[in-house]
C-alpha cells in the first residue's frame, strides 16, 4: 500500500510540473500574429553523463565519445575519440586527430593538433601541433604557438609574443623579449622587465 501511495505521489508531482511548464509556455506566447522563424535548438536542462558524437545543445559532465566527431558547448570530464570540439572544457581531452576548445581550457589536451582560446587556469597540450591564445602551463610538441605563455614550451619550434617562463627546443622565439630568438633554451622574464 505504501509503495502504491508513493508511486501515485510521484506521478502527481510529474503531472503537476508538466502542467505548470505547459501553462508557462502558453502564458509567454505573444498575443500578436506569430512571425515564422526558425526555432532555436533547445538546450537540455541537465548535463548528461555520457554522450556520443555531436551533442551541440547538451552540456556533458562525465564522458563524451567523439567517433568520428563531437561538438558541444561545455564538457567537464573525459573527451575521447577522433575530433572533439567545444567552447568550454575542464578535464582530459584525448582525440587522435584534433582537440579544439574555442574559449577556455582547464585541463589536458593530447592529440595530433590541439588548439584552445585560453588555458589560463591550468593547461597542458601534448601533440604534434599545439596552439593557444594564452596558457598558464605546458606545451609539448613539434610546434608550439601561443600569444602569451606563463610556463614551459618544449618542442622543435616554440613561438610566443610574451612569456614568463622557459622554452626548450631547436627554434625558440619570444617576440617581445630583449632576446627574441635563441636556439636550445630561451627564458622569458617580460613581467620583471616591465617593473
Amino acid at each position: 500500500m505504501k509503495k502504491l501511495l508513493l508511486a501515485a505521489c510521484a506521478i502527481a508531482m510529474c503531472a503537476s510540473v508538466y502542467a505548470q511548464d505547459k501553462k508557462d509556455k502558453k502564458d509567454a506566447a505573444p498575443a500578436q500574429t506569430p512571425v515564422v522563424q526558425e526555432a532555436p535548438a533547445e538546450k537540455a536542462t541537465w548535463p548528461v553523463p555520457v554522450a556520443l558524437n555531436s551533442t551541440k545543445n547538451i552540456d556533458v559532465v562525465g564522458i563524451r565519445f567523439t567517433l568520428p566527431y563531437g561538438d558541444s558547448e561545455h564538457v567537464t570530464g573525459f573527451d575521447l575519440g577522433l575530433f572533439g570540439r567545444c567552447r568550454y572544457f575542464e578535464g582530459f581531452q584525448l582525440n587522435l586527430v584534433r582537440n579544439d576548445v574555442k574559449d577556455i581550457l582547464a585541463g589536458v589536451q593530447i592529440g595530433l593538433y590541439n588548439s584552445a582560446g585560453r588555458a589560463d587556469l591550468c593547461g597542458v597540450q601534448i601533440g604534434l601541433w599545439n596552439e593557444v591564445g594564452s596558457i598558464s602551463g605546458v606545451q609539448v610538441g613539434l610546434v608550439n604557438l601561443a600569444e602569451s605563455v606563463y610556463g614551459l614550451q618544449v618542442g622543435v619550434i616554440n613561438r610566443t609574443e610574451t612569456a614568463y617562463g622557459f622554452q626548450v627546443g631547436g627554434v625558440n622565439a619570444i617576440r617581445d623579449s630583449q632576446m627574441p630568438f635563441l636556439p636550445l633554451v630561451n627564458i622569458g622574464l617580460d613581467q620583471f622587465a616591465r617593473y
